[in-house]
């Protein structure tokens, strides 16, 4: 068989999706594991067909059967709506998936990529944030099911790695948009691009002076792919994302410009525990992989938005049929 059999857990999602596309682009073999808690069949539907891709329909922290080489995780719900609305549910996926596919990694030999992210640095104290920070998370708090769950999920990783030698190694995946998107995933950008195309006021939470950094989606993929194509067990975490920052309503009034929307911002209290900055010093990720994002943030912008356009077109479309 040419090409790698790949397992990609969460393949259904926003960035697992994506990552099945590019990866059978280049002619591997790859199977689709996801429950569709929150993954969609919609994100996938268009590579059923596809003779080297197959659907796993089950939990992650169930056992996994087949020969694979290579392990993506990016099994769980990322957004704060999906994430708390099974708080337990988030924090067992991340954990006992993780031991489930280190598992069996360790016994058939696999690589295995975890898909941690930038909220094990929780509302951080050192800006920009950089591996080697060990962050400052409410470990009690609405967000602790996540950010523990993925801070867990780490510790699995590296003692599986010191103990077996598993081949492994971990993104810390940084805010990331793009075509794609669930309309309904309660993510910043989403949010903001759908409220401005219907009209709807922007709803900022908190006062939008918190900073956030914004990565295209191709631009993550291809960093994933670059990390697990590298050689040897990388033994330390990579950052992954855009380090060009920038505050949460000056985002609202760009996708307002780009719309020509005449929504109005409104804010609302803080969320609980919402970081006050988050950006990602990547000179690991650029040192080692030799990858760095290269999608400019408006061009970016413009094609979710002409994503979202066709979405909330659409949906407006079959609401005014049914008045």
């Amino acid at each position: 068989m040419s090409g790698k059999a790949i397992l990609v857990a969460g393949g259904a999602g926003f960035l697992g999706a994506r990552l099945c596309e590019k990866l059978l682009a280049r002619g591997d073999h790859i199977t689709c594991l996801d429950n569709f808690q929150t993954g969609r069949l919609e994100a996938i539907d268009h590579l059923i067909r596809h003779k080297n891709f197959k659907i796993l329909r089950q939990s992650v922290t169930e056992p996994v059967t087949g020969e694979f080489d290579e392990i993506f995780n990016l099994a769980s719900p990322a957004s704060p709506p999906q994430y708390q609305r099974d708080p337990i549910g988030t924090f067992t996926t991340n954990v006992l998936g993780t031991l489930a596919l280190l598992k069996y990694a360790t016994e058939k030999g696999a690589k295995i990529l975890q898909a941690s992210t930038s909220e094990v640095y929780g509302d951080p104290l050192v800006h920009p944030q950089t591996e080697t920070y060990f962050g400052n998370v409410n470990c009690t708090g609405v967000r602790a099911c996540y950010d523990e769950g993925k801070r867990g999920a780490e510790a699995l990783i590296y003692d599986f790695h010191r103990v077996h030698r598993t081949n492994s190694r971990v993104a810390r995946i940084f805010n990331t948009y793009g075509p794609g998107m669930d309309p309904d995933d309660g993510r910043v950008v989403s949010n903001f691009i759908v409220q401005a195309l219907r009209g709807s006021d922007i709803t900022i939470d908190g006062d939008g002076c918190q900073t956030r950094s914004f990565c295209y989606r191709d631009d993550l993929v291809d960093g994933l792919i670059c990390l697990m194509d590298a050689q040897g067990p990388c033994s330390e975490p990579i950052n992954l994302g855009n380090p060009n920052e920038m505050r949460v309503k000056d985002l609202a009034h760009l996708i307002l410009r780009l719309t020509g929307s005449k929504s109005v911002l409104t804010f609302r209290d803080a969320a609980r525990d919402d970081p006050k900055q988050r950006c990602p010093d990547i000179s690991r990720a650029k040192s080692i992989l030799n990858w760095q994002p290269s999608t400019p943030l408006e061009e970016g912008l413009i094609k979710t938005i002409n994503y979202f356009e066709g979405k909330v077109g659409r949906a407006l479309s079959e609401l005014a049929g049914q008045l």
